[in-house]
């Protein structure tokens, strides 16, 4: 079991708070991706559980074994960082093998373990090459590779692909979520990249001002935020938001917005019920509204701002009652600046927001 479990974890620095009574654990073989803007605690928090950092409170387990107060290297850890931090003057044999030297492997099982992570890693071809020779990608690939080569109990990586470019970003994301696949490591990995994120973890925990805002898999953090920030924070574009008042009529609720009214589910209507004359936030990705030309029952009209044709799709941004909203239509579908179209909003797709503690309303 590799299992790493963090029980009400505290830093600080001075007086910033840079993680706050945290718990978290991640299961034995499982990828969790620890999300949110710079600043919010991530990195610290890693640092904590690789023994970097000394918290001030709580403790953190590796396995069934108590490591708050162990140095580094009796945590059975590897450690990927933004940089590559690969020695220059060695081979990218002697890189890999780094790790297995200090830990005095014999030599056949160094060899082996080097072999087998170079050929994991696609860079068997360039293991007597030297760092400047590489490019950048390869030498991120030299790096994962000395952290798997040593068969820690636990892999954790801070940033590994922010200094790569956008095309070998996408492809090194790919490499490496079939990499842990195969290995079936346990692993931490933190980025502020929510592509990456989505794309990797089998859970996200999102954070912010030092403490973790939702912790669940990638599908409900983008469907079902917990909170306006975690929405707006999200998504590309983000989470719409727009002002709403409760109302009731003649017993049906519904709600005032976008100067007309939008009509929610049961479930959801007997929840909003009891909010009646309270402002709530509706919130609606892009994607999930439908885009009109002609006026319709249910329809919010609004006029179009700009329209940004994305190649998949256009990304047009319009503007409704006093506010601004963008909707995502297809790509061959005819707008132009100063046009009226009519919005429909998918019913079951809208998360209701409380406007004074901006955590999200759930009826289900």
């Amino acid at each position: 079991m590799a299992e790493i479990r963090v029980d009400s974890v505290r830093k600080t620095f001075g007086k910033v708070k840079a993680v706050w009574d945290v718990d978290l654990t991640v299961h034995d073989q499982e990828f969790v991706v620890l999300l949110g803007p710079s600043g919010c605690g991530k990195t610290t928090l890693l640092r904590c559980i690789a023994g970097l950092e000394r918290v001030d409170q709580g403790r953190v387990f590796i396995g069934q074994q108590d490591m708050t107060d162990l140095p580094p290297k009796r945590r059975q850890i590897a450690m990927v960082f933004q940089s590559y931090a690969v020695f220059p003057h060695l081979t990218v044999f002697e890189n890999v093998a780094f790790g297995l030297r200090m830990q005095r492997k014999p030599k056949d099982e160094v060899e082996k373990r080097v072999q087998s992570a170079a050929e994991l890693l696609h860079i068997e071809e360039l293991l007597e090459r030297y760092p400047a020779q590489l490019s950048g990608g390869q030498r991120q690939r030299v790096a994962v590779a000395r952290a798997i080569a040593v068969e820690s109990l636990v892999l954790l990586m801070d940033e590994p692909l922010s200094n790569l470019d956008a095309l070998l970003r996408l492809e090194m994301r790919a490499e490496l979520k079939r990499l842990l696949r195969e290995i079936e490591a346990t692993t931490l990995y933190v980025t502020h990249d929510q592509v990456e994120a989505l794309s990797l973890g089998d859970r996200i925990a999102v954070m912010e001002g030092g403490q973790i805002l939702q912790y669940d898999t990638p599908l409900n953090v983008y469907d079902k935020p917990a909170n306006l920030f975690i929405g707006g924070f999200i998504g590309n574009p983000p989470m719409n938001f727009l002002d709403g008042e409760v109302r009731t009529e003649d017993g049906r609720v519904m709600v005032r917005t976008g100067g007309g009214d939008i009509y929610p589910p049961a479930e959801a209507g007997a929840m909003l019920s009891q909010l009646k004359d309270r402002s709530v936030l509706v919130g609606i990705r892009a994607e999930n509204i439908e885009t009109l030309p002609a006026p319709a029952e249910d329809a919010l009209q609004a006029t179009v701002l700009v329209v940004e044709p994305l190649g998949s799709h256009n990304l047009i941004t319009m503007q409704l009652g006093p506010e601004r909203i963008k909707v995502n239509t297809d790509a061959d579908f005819q707008a132009q600046p100063g046009q009226a179209l009519w919005l429909r909003l998918t019913a079951d797709k809208i998360r209701w927001i409380d406007k004074a503690s901006g955590r999200a309303l759930h009826y289900d």
